[in-house]
């Protein structure tokens, strides 16, 4: 009786499998798209590999550097931008920082596309091939961006949060450096950098290496977001010392009067490249 009742068991799900190859197609189909999401395998790292992306994203620059002078005047412009809301709302610099986190990979896919193209040598590197390297996935980026943009404007509104709690008014500039420096104030001061680190570190895992890896492999922002959250937690040190360099390397750039974004801020974007390329091998 138990083999009869398995038998029929087996007859009508064969039959509904049959009646139904529309939903079998998409199940089957998702389940190879979440398996390939966290089954891509990828490279584990040495603590000298952020020093040799550097290398190479330097050595891209010598061999375009046209190209990378021309998104080195953005990053310098980018760099007024934030003295100037210094100037004017010092509460928003911190906000404003946080967007250029957000703005700054978007804008490196120019460098993306230069590296790309001298990495494969599947075309010319040039100026007006870097500006179109987004229309491609623009519907992916878009929808990136968006999962980003939500992150800034908390990170902005917490950032406002902190100020509110801890003050009566917003400090005006001239008060600003004194505010900062009086113990009175250390806890505020405490909190305020432990927002920012908290937020800055979730815009990174995420970002690190999705949209180089949006741009390449036409992936959707889920998958990117996921295999760049993966690349953090499977070599956190590794990527921790990445974007402790590239935080290092920035705020440097910005002490001559922003001057270094002109070289530092292509140079990063090339070598963001050359980090996601060993991160994600090439299938």
């Amino acid at each position: 009786m138990a083999e009869v009742l398995q038998a029929d068991a087996a007859a009508i799900a064969g039959n509904i499998s049959d009646t139904d190859p529309v939903a079998d197609g998409e199940a089957r189909a998702a389940a190879e798209r979440e398996a390939s999401i966290f089954s891509l395998p990828l490279a584990q790292l040495k603590t000298s590999d952020p020093v040799q992306w550097m290398r190479l994203g330097w050595q891209d620059f010598r061999r375009c550097p046209r190209i990378g002078l021309f998104y080195g005047l953005c990053f310098f412009l980018m760099g007024h931008a934030l003295l100037a809301v210094f100037a004017n709302a010092p509460a928003y610099v911190l906000a404003l920082s946080a967007g250029f986190l957000l703005m700054g990979p978007f804008l490196c896919l120019g460098l993306y596309d230069a590296s790309k193209a001298l990495q494969t040598q599947d075309h010319r590197p040039s100026l007006r091939a870097s500006l179109q390297a987004w229309r491609p996935t623009k519907s992916t980026m878009a929808i990136f961006a968006g999962v980003l943009l939500i992150l800034e404007m908390l990170w902005g509104r917490a950032s406002l949060v902190v100020f509110a709690v801890s003050f009566n008014t917003l400090p005006e500039k001239a008060n600003l450096l004194a505010m900062l420096i009086d113990p009175e104030n250390i806890g505020f001061v405490i909190t305020y950098v432990i927002v920012g680190a908290v937020f800055a570190s979730i815009i990174f895992t995420t970002s690190v290496i999705s949209i180089p890896m949006i741009m390449d492999r036409k992936v959707d922002a889920v998958s990117a977001g996921l295999t760049s959250i993966r690349a953090c937690l499977q070599n956190p040190g590794v990527m921790f010392l990445w974007g402790a360099l590239i935080t290092g390397t920035i705020l440097l750039a910005m002490l001559p009067l922003f001057l270094g974004l002109f070289v530092a801020g292509p140079v990063i974007g090339h070598a963001t490249w050359h980090a996601y390329r060993q991160i994600v091998p090439k299938e």
